[in-house]
């Protein structure tokens, strides 16, 4: 009887230690499967805007609203979507994984909405109201941002533009959730097949130097390129340029001095020292107008590349949009009504740098 005993007695401290054990967590939430008639529109914009700012202060800011009445939209968000959507972080909010998600597919959709309630059958832009957002790099921005303006200027005096730096691998990713309307960029052969495109121009190299430069009085041959210090416009900050590919084939090299993300400040620099720089012959053209500058051709030949302005296929029949690339396409001085393709064509990638 004692085993029997012991067992009984052995069980109590078990029971004890069952008691006083912590409870299993909950599962946690499933995310709610929102129907569009429990929630108010303006909730959908707000949580466009948290998405965007990840900050309820910038958030209201953006929509003309008080910070109480941010905070409040936020946590009926949180409570529709069961989700607490922006979370403290080291540097302030962050997205949970579920807000991550829903950034694009909710900024595209609120953008058709828009489109779709506004109802444009025609645009005219002599008395439209509006603004478009235009994604390229200086050179680009250089070269047809001043006939662009004047066109503007002259047909749609309302009509705003907004120009964003952008970088070739990023622009097929803004287009597509809206943020820009238009991207003008080198072509490549990588673009996604949702991407409509226009070739713009064929562009090439020339050669600059400060006028008066003492090695380069009876012009430029490859010797004398070689001696220079050069100046390297790469917009990627690292890798060879176009002219160090080709030198390299010739099992030639040349001394890069100053290498520089962007092309604007490239004269000043050019004016006061014994570089060259080698870049697209539209840039430089525009700098010789204006500075104490020779120009001359390449002493090796470089591939040329095209200039295209790229937008989503969403717009291809847009009134406005296409009014847009009529503009940029008349600013860059070709027939806007030729020469578009349905995707990327296949044109020759080309570095990114010179």
């Amino acid at each position: 009887m004692k085993p029997l005993h012991a067992t009984h007695v052995d069980m109590s401290p078990v029971h004890a230690r069952a008691s006083t054990a912590p409870r299993p967590r909950a599962a946690p939430k499933k995310p709610r499967e929102l129907d569009l008639t429990d929630i108010d529109l303006n909730l959908l914009v707000a949580l466009d805007a948290l998405l965007a700012e990840v900050n309820v202060t910038r958030a209201a800011e953006r929509l003309g609203l008080t910070q109480s009445a941010m905070s409040h939209a936020l946590a009926r968000l949180r409570e529709h979507l069961g989700d607490p959507l922006l979370i403290r972080g080291r540097g302030g909010m962050v997205l949970t994984p579920r807000a991550s998600q829903l950034t694009a597919p909710l900024h595209h959709g609120l953008m058709e909405l828009q489109r779709a309630l506004r109802a444009e059958h025609v645009f005219e832009p002599a008395t439209a109201v509006r603004s478009f957002t235009v994604a390229t790099r200086d050179y680009f921005a250089a070269v047809m941002l001043p006939p662009a303006m004047a066109l503007l200027g002259h047909e749609a005096p309302q009509v705003d533009l907004m120009v964003r730096h952008v970088e070739t691998a990023s622009y097929p990713s803004l287009l597509e959730t809206g943020e820009v309307d238009l991207a003008v960029v080198p072509s490549h052969n990588e673009a996604p097949a949702f991407l409509r495109q226009q070739k713009l121009f064929t562009e090439d190299f020339l050669c600059a130097v400060r006028r008066g430069h003492p090695l380069v009085r009876r012009g430029l041959d490859l010797d004398t390129y070689l001696k220079l210090s050069h100046l390297l416009i790469s917009p990627q900050g690292q890798g060879p340029g176009i002219v160090d590919l080709e030198l390299a084939k010739r099992g030639l090299s040349r001394r890069i001095a100053l290498r520089l993300p962007y092309f604007l400040i490239t004269p000043a620099i050019l004016e006061r020292t014994d570089c060259v720089v080698t870049a697209p012959r539209r840039m430089v053209e525009a700098f010789s107008h204006h500075h104490a500058l020779d120009v001359f051709p390449p002493p090796i030949p470089l591939r040329t590349f095209d200039v295209r302005q790229v937008w989503h296929e969403r717009f291809e029949n847009d009134p406005a949009h296409r009014w847009l690339r009529g503009l940029v396409a008349r600013a860059a001085g070709v027939n806007p009504g030729v020469s578009r393709t349905p995707r990327a064509s296949r044109p020759v990638r080309i570095p990114q740098s010179s």
